[in-house]
């Protein structure tokens, strides 16, 4: 019993000494050590802003994540034309497929698996990507859907 009384009493946060680097303190007001190491598993890793689920959790796990598996599905049908000689049609594809999955990171609160990071940095990401490859499918050679002159004018002063 005595040794209860004593363990109480160190425990207290006006009683404890410290001399190693500290943190906030925990739940119960003691001051937790830290370290400049990184754990060895992560416990707390937050999931990224609306990545719940995109369907009702009794729904069937397809179902819960259509936004990626839509996106996915699209890329994966680009490639596929794009394997079979239609290049442009398949880039196109995939380009469209990237604005999309920025369209529903946008819109829907949540879109499962689609949410990567912060909803700013896959908008962002999706949408900067799927842009690119949409204005270089429409530039591809031959018969370019479209031309830049700049771009043009740029090539004729690196080459000659």
């Amino acid at each position: 019993m005595e040794h209860a009384e004593h363990r109480e009493h160190a425990e207290r946060p006006e009683d404890i000494t410290v001399r190693d680097p500290v943190s906030a303190p925990d739940a119960e007001g003691r001051p937790r050590r830290i370290t400049r190491r990184f754990p060895l598993f992560t416990r707390d890793t937050a999931r990224p802003e609306g990545g719940g689920r995109a369907a009702a959790g009794d729904a069937p796990a397809p179902a819960r994540q259509w936004p990626i598996l839509l996106v996915v599905g699209l890329v994966g049908l680009g490639l596929l034309l794009t394997a079979l000689d239609v290049f442009r049609y398949g880039t196109l594809l995939i380009g469209t497929a990237l604005l999309i999955g920025a369209a529903l990171r946008w819109v829907l609160p949540d879109v499962g698996m689609l949410a990567v990071r912060s909803r700013f940095t896959d908008i962002t990401t999706y949408g900067v990507l799927g842009l690119s490859i949409v204005l270089l499918a429409m530039m591809a050679q031959p018969k370019p859907w479209l031309e830049i002159p700049f771009l043009k004018d740029t090539l004729h002063f690196t080459v000659s």
